[in-house]
């Protein structure tokens, strides 16, 4: 039983932090390894699908700038 004249033990900033990122992470929905693998796959081809659209917009750039300032 605690005395009158001891305060109360304050947490410490690292620990109330590790104590709320815990709780916060017990209420995500996490993916099942088949949503994870669909996922990871749209990813993997949204930036190849990307690359390829910046290549082509950089080179058609880089050709239009070449062929204003005639070099």
């Amino acid at each position: 039983m605690a005395r009158k004249d001891e305060k109360p033990r304050r947490e410490s900033g690292i620990a109330r932090w590790w104590r709320e990122t815990l709780g916060e992470l017990r209420k995500v929905s996490w993916p099942t390894r088949q949503e994870a693998w669909r996922l990871t796959v749209i990813v993997i081809v949204v930036m190849v699908v990307m690359a390829f659209f910046l290549f082509f917009v950089d080179h058609t750039a880089t050709f239009l700038l070449r062929l204003a300032i005639g070099s």
